[in-house]
């Protein structure tokens, strides 16, 4: 079946028992044994598994062509339980230069306690990259194309065989493409995360995370950690999510095509310095992005040549870009990173410029959202807004 066919229908048979066409939602949390230790179709306890979280899985494992997929309750558990599961004491993994916010507070702030290593290398640089590798024994290499927020691209088959050659696993954050724009497990990748809060559930409505496994290999031990420490899907959420993968091909045509517009207009403006968009041929990734995806997605960057505060400025004055944290929904975001999602990393070798703006570009009508990036720009540099400012202990948080 094509990718449109499995989004609609892998994992989702109508109901055996009523005919029911939409997987039900179990909200049960435990199940009638038939006998002592006799469990009805494998299921007893639903913190182990759960039928709606299992027509999900099912799914997530056909659309990104994997052996088996785990859905949990956030994008960063996923993370979490599968370098838990990956990796030991010890161990020393490789992650981007400009890697999520997120990701980095976790080895940083989480896994170096836990005595997990790290080094953040610009993975675009292969050289770079084996240079890391070379004399010191990497378990992991950690991969995020196209990356956040910078969207930087990386060429995942010839990152696959660097990794492997150095006897090292290829994790591949696929969040930012969805398994409908690109598929790293094609491209040697052995696993793949997402946050499936994003553009796989795609109307802001459920957070969630997913790993999915091109080998069957570690899926028994990512079965016991997922069930030892329990940071699972809930049915409803497995539920909703299962309902926003059914649209995802149609979301995302029309997410890069608003987005490729979004980029073009930002090219051209005056007050924008820089663009990161790969599908502007001028994007250094571009050649690469256009090789392996489907697609270049609904993620613009840019910076504002006034510097910081026109950038604070530009996020509080857009009428439908609503200002938020997260992206990959239907309706329209931007956000200032260096104070929003990625103010964990402020004040490290992963800080992103204080000039930047992150567009997460929805499905709304193309010119209504040019129309307000314009009105939005159009501003003298010395307004400044507060609703941008927020506490540092919340911000680190983030």
């Amino acid at each position: 079946m094509k990718f449109e066919t499995r989004a609609i229908h892998a994992g989702q048979e109508p109901d055996q028992l009523t005919g029911a066409v939409v997987p039900p939602i179990y909200q049960t949390s435990t199940y009638k044994q038939d006998g002592v230790g006799g469990a009805r179709s494998g299921y007893e306890y639903s913190r182990t598994a759960n039928p709606t979280r299992t027509a999900l899985e099912e799914c997530l494992a056909a659309l990104e062509t994997g052996a088996r997929a785990f859905a949990f309750a956030s994008g960063m558990a996923a993370e979490d339980c599968l370098i838990r599961t990956l990796c030991r004491p010890g161990d020393h993994v490789l992650i981007p230069a400009d890697a999520y916010g997120g990701t980095y507070r976790l080895f940083a702030n989480v896994l170096a306690h836990w005595g997990i290593s790290y080094d953040a290398v610009p993975q675009t640089d292969l050289d770079a990259v084996r240079d890391a590798l070379e004399g010191r024994r990497t378990r992991l290499v950690w991969a995020e194309s196209p990356t956040n927020p910078l969207l930087s691209i990386v060429d995942l088959a010839a990152l696959a065989e660097v990794a492997h050659a150095n006897g090292a696993f290829l994790v591949t954050d696929n969040t930012f493409a969805s398994p409908y724009l690109q598929r790293p497990l094609e491209l040697g990748a052995d696993a793949v995360v997402h946050s499936t809060t994003k553009y796989l559930g795609g109307h802001s409505d459920v957070v969630g995370g997913a790993v999915v496994l091109r080998e069957a290999g570690y899926a028994d031990d990512l079965a016991f950690n997922q069930n030892a420490t329990g940071g699972i899907a809930g049915p409803f959420d497995a539920w909703l999510t299962l309902r926003g993968v059914k649209t995802l091909a149609v979301r995302m045509d029309r997410h890069c095509a608003n987005a490729a517009l979004v980029a073009r207009l930002l090219t051209a403006h005056p007050a924008v310095s820089h663009v990161y968009y790969p599908g502007l041929p001028e994007h250094p990734g571009h050649k690469v992005a256009a090789m392996q995806m489907h697609g270049f997605g609904g993620m613009v960057s840019f910076r504002l040549a006034a510097g910081e505060q026109k950038a604070v400025a530009v996020c509080g004055r857009t009428r439908l870009f609503t200002l938020g944290e997260s992206l990959g929904g239907v309706e329209s975001l931007i956000e200032h990173p260096a104070r929003m999602t990625h103010a964990s990393a402020a004040g490290s070798a992963l800080e992103v410029p204080a000039d930047l703006v992150r567009l997460s570009v929805g499905i709304e009508d193309a010119d209504d959202l040019l129309d307000d990036l314009r009105q939005a720009i159009s501003l003298r540099s010395s307004e400044v807004i507060t609703n941008c400012t927020s506490g540092t202990e919340r911000l680190k948080l983030r």
